[in-house]
Formats: C-alpha cells, sequence, structure tokens
C-alpha cells in the first residue's frame, strides 16, 4: 500500500503528462513505463558491477562502450534541449537493440520494447517526468508493486474489443477460491494488466510465508502488510520462470503487464504476443495452446471484431461461433490440464443465450465437463468501463457435472454507479462467497435453500432448463400474501373521503363571503 505522499506524487506526475499534451490514459503509464524500465535497466547494471567487483565474474553488459550514455544515471541530468533529443534518438534505439539480442532474465520485457516511441514532444514535460520518475521507489519490492498498480488503477476507459480492468477486489476473490498452488503453471489468455497472475502471486506470497516474516504496519490510516518470510524457497525457480503465463494481442497491455509483473517480483513472466483464438497460436505456442495449464483465470473480451476463418478449428468444434465470449471458454477448456479448473468472468448472455452456439456450450460444460459455480455479479460492477451484468462461472476440465454452487452477489462492497464509491469496510458480500463456496467444496452445509445467497442445483434440474444457467431461472422467490380491503369497502372509504372534501371545500367558501 503506498503511503499519501507517494500517491500526490503519482498524482502530480499524471497532471504533468496531461497538460503537456498527453491526455491518453494508456499512452500515460505507456511512457512512465518506459522511463521505469531505462531506470531499472541502470539499476540492473550497477547491482551486476557490484556483484562482478565481489566475485570477479562479469555477466553480459546491458550497455557497451558506446551505449554507455544510454544509463538513466547519465542522462537524467542533462537539460531539456539535450535531454529529449538524447533519448529519443539514442536511448529508444538501445531499447531496440536490447529487444534484437535478449536472452534470459528480463528476455520477455525487452523483447515488448523492439517498437518502443517516445510519444514526449515537450522538452520540459521530459525533464519533469525523469525527475519524478527517479524519486520513485523503484528498489523497493513491496513498494514497487503497489505503485505501479495504482498507476493502473488510474485507466477508466474501455478498449474497442471489450477488454477493461478487473477492479482488483474481485480478482482477489476469484484467486481465493481458486487457492493456486506452488506448483502450479497459471496462465490468463487475455492478460491485459496481469491482474489474475499478479494477485495469484501476492496469494501464495500471503499463504506461504511464516508468520514471523510478515509485517504490518498502518501508515496514513492504511495498512501496509509485507511478506518477508518466504517459504517458496523450493519453488522459486519454477515461479519465477515457468508459473506465470500470459497472452494479448495489444502490445501496449503486454509491456504494461510484463513491466506489472517485474514490479510485483516476477524475474521472468511468460508473457506473449498472440491471439490465443487464432490457428497460428498452437504453431507458435504448442506447449501452452493444449493441455497445459493447472489454473486458467481470466476475464475475456466480450465483444470485438472476429475473422471466424482464423480461429483454430478445434475450438469452433467446441462451439462454432463468431462470439468471442463463447469462443474463450472453448479455448480455455483446450489449455487445461485434464483436471485443470478455470475461474472465468463472463457476460450473462453465456449464462441464459438461446441460440444454438450458447446451448451448445453449456451443454459442453455440464455433459463433458465439471461446473461448479455460477457466482452471479451485480450489474454495475464494471462501472465506469461499462454496465455489463456479469458472473463468474467455475469449472474444471473433464469428468461430468454432478452439482452446481449458485450465489447471488448483491453487494461487491461498491456502490453500483460510475463512482463505485466503498461501502462501509468494502468487503460486501465477498466473504461468504468465499466461506460459502469453500464450504460446499468441503461437502459440509445445507445449500438446498434456494431463498438463500446460496444454493445447490442439480445437473438434472439444469438439464430440464434445457441447460439454462441464470440464477434467476434457479433461484425460488419468496412472494409474501398481501390482504386487501373488499371492493365495496374500498368504494365506501373513497365516498366517505369525497363527503369529507365536500364539508371541507364548502366550509372554506363561507369563509371567502
Amino acid at each position: 500500500m503506498i503511503t499519501g505522499a507517494l500517491r500526490s506524487r503519482i498524482d502530480s506526475l499524471w497532471t504533468e503528462f496531461w497538460t503537456g499534451g498527453i491526455t491518453n490514459p494508456l499512452t500515460v503509464i505507456e511512457q512512465i513505463t518506459f522511463l521505469m524500465y531505462s531506470r531499472l535497466l541502470d539499476m540492473q547494471e550497477r547491482t551486476q558491477e557490484k556483484r562482478a567487483a565481489l566475485t570477479g565474474k562479469r555477466e553480459a553488459s546491458l550497455f557497451s562502450e558506446e551505449d554507455q550514455s544510454c544509463r538513466w544515471e547519465t542522462w537524467r541530468h542533462y537539460g531539456g534541449a539535450e535531454m529529449l533529443p538524447h533519448v529519443r534518438d539514442r536511448v529508444f534505439p538501445h531499447f531496440r537493440r536490447l529487444a534484437e539480442r535478449s536472452t534470459g532474465e528480463g528476455s520477455h520485457f525487452a523483447a515488448f520494447m523492439k517498437d518502443a516511441q517516445l510519444m514526449i514532444q515537450k522538452e520540459s514535460l521530459l525533464v519533469k517526468a525523469v525527475s519524478a520518475v527517479h524519486e520513485l521507489p523503484l528498489e523497493q519490492g513491496d513498494t514497487k508493486g503497489d505503485l505501479y498498480e495504482y498507476l493502473l488503477g488510474k485507466l477508466t476507459t474501455a478498449g474497442i474489443n471489450g477488454q477493461f480492468r478487473t477492479p482488483r477486489h474481485i480478482i482477489r476473490m476469484m484467486v481465493e477460491l481458486m487457492q493456486p498452488q506452488p506448483t502450479d503453471r497459471i496462465c490468463d489468455p487475455s492478460c491485459g494488466t496481469a491482474g489474475f497472475l499478479i494477485e495469484s502471486y501476492d496469494y501464495l506470497l500471503r499463504e506461504h510465508s511464516s508468520a514471523a516474516g510478515t509485517h504490518k504496519e498502518v501508515v496514513e490510516g492504511e495498512e501496509h502488510i509485507s511478506y518477508s518470510g518466504d517459504l517458496l524457497g523450493e519453488h522459486r525457480k519454477h515461479i519465477d520462470s515457468d508459473m506465470f503465463h500470459a497472452y494479448d494481442f495489444d502490445a501496449t497491455m503486454l509491456r504494461i503487464a510484463t513491466m506489472n509483473l517485474v514490479m510485483h517480483g516476477v524475474k521472468q513472466p511468460d508473457v506473449h504476443y498472440q491471439d490465443t483464438l487464432s490457428q497460428s497460436f498452437e504453431e507458435r505456442h504448442p506447449k501452452g495452446s493444449k493441455n497445459a495449464f493447472d489454473l486458467i483465470l481470466a476475464n475475456p473480451p466480450f465483444k470485438g471484431s472476429l475473422d471466424e476463418q482464423d480461429v483454430a478449428p478445434d475450438i469452433l468444434r467446441t462451439v462454432k461461433t463468431k462470439k468471442t465470449e463463447l469462443l474463450f471458454i472453448g479455448l480455455i477448456l483446450r489449455m487445461l490440464k485434464l483436471g485443470g479448473r478455470s475461474a472465468t468472468i463472463v457476460p450473462d448472455g453465456v449464462l441464459f443465450g438461446s441460440s444454438k452456439a450458447h446451448v451448445q456450450l453449456r451443454q459442453h460444460l455440464i455433459e463433458n465437463n465439471q461446473l461448479e459455480a455460477v457466482i452471479s455479479l451485480p450489474s454495475g460492477v464494471f462501472k465506469p468501463y461499462a454496465g455489463v451484468s456479469t458472473a463468474i462461472i467455475i469449472f474444471a476440465k473433464g469428468g461430468k457435472t454432478e452439482n452446481v454452487f449458485f450465489y447471488d452477489v448483491q453487494s461487491d462492497g461498491r456502490t453500483l454507479d460510475d463512482k463505485r464509491t466503498q461501502i462501509g469496510d468494502g468487503s460486501g458480500d465477498m466473504p461468504d462467497v468465499k466461506a460459502k463456496f469453500l464450504q460446499w467444496c468441503e461437502g459440509k452445509g445445507d445449500f438446498s435453500d434456494r431463498t438463500a445467497k446460496a444454493f445447490e442445483v442439480t445437473a438434472d434440474d439444469i438439464r430440464a432448463q434445457s441447460y439454462d444457467l441464470s440464477i434467476n431461472r434457479h433461484k425460488e422467490q419468496v412472494h409474501i400474501a398481501e390482504t386487501h380491503d373488499a371492493p365495496a369497502a374500498i368504494v365506501a372509504k373513497l365516498r366517505h373521503l369525497e363527503t369529507a372534501i365536500q364539508r371541507e371545500l364548502t366550509d372554506l367558501e363561507d369563509l371567502l363571503k
């Protein structure tokens, strides 16, 4: 959790970009990311130099002799007139050269810098931005991740293909429902800013840190928790290089996602530019496109243009459609290992759509896989991005569904308007969703009451409803009987009222004479 002073510093930096003529939030974050990357490169180089001084062994330098002027600590002292052309014509080409020869740690991140462009045109803005980035605590592991999350929180518009940032508290609930393990391979096939992967990593730190290494402090009224008693040592290599996998077809998002993972402490996230629905996915990533992952967490785009001819044939065999929200479910099933699980956000239409493709997909989930849960979210959860009604579906690949857990979330702890103001402690129904679902998974408790928020529905009942999974189809409403007076009695009351009104009008006329 970042302090008020650091938050104010970031807000000021954001304002500088806007007053400097860069008003697209994604562009602002991307440009700040480039500057952070430049500083991190220099920090990494200095770490290698210190290590070489102690061990006598020198790793490959990130800066050749001719590129020494591209080091952050060199050019950040330049004046605006010298800094702008130097960064544009020397530093950014250095990013591209690193991308061409990148291997090993950080190589994926470097690869996304090959088409980096400096969008800052004003000398004064670049000087102010460099000064502000230099003051950010990028050397502090816990803080720099929170810092980047705060930056990403300023994204308030949806992309043209229906992608928008998932609220962090919704992500956290989904991760806690899935309980990722240190040996899992986790993927998000439409990663955006990599929020699901970040939260999965944070979950592992919370669950696998010793009590002695967990430090809590309150700074300016906010609780800040750090985890230094790391018990993930035996899994660290897997976590750093093979646990987290992400795909997206937006290069800007990939840069931001990679930086987000690196800032949170994942050294070598496996992030790729790829349309995962296309036929080329299997060709380019044979180890990631089929039977590859233990856990997939996703909020796929709900709309967008799609070339049906380019969609992988085996996905179309699962569900023949042009609708991306349906195709992504087929994709996720293909990517999961047998027994692998997914928590995916879908628009409500997936649950009750009557087209052949909608019914085909729901039937496939019930008959050929294990649909575990349908968690209905209130309309407005994704404001200010969109007002679409959504649900979380949880399923496992393979087997057959016997019973499905339903939960009707009535409050996510925020108001459902564009401001999304926190209500009370901000938890809403989230803790109860987790408690009830885990209780249901363990076979404990009675979930037969379909008037409650949490209830169970058998697969046979779902079949009887033509595989309709909408919460209102299965939840029983409590109707309170109301009694009314007999019509004759109501007429008598009306006549009595009319007589009283006429009497008062007569009295008023007498007063006016």
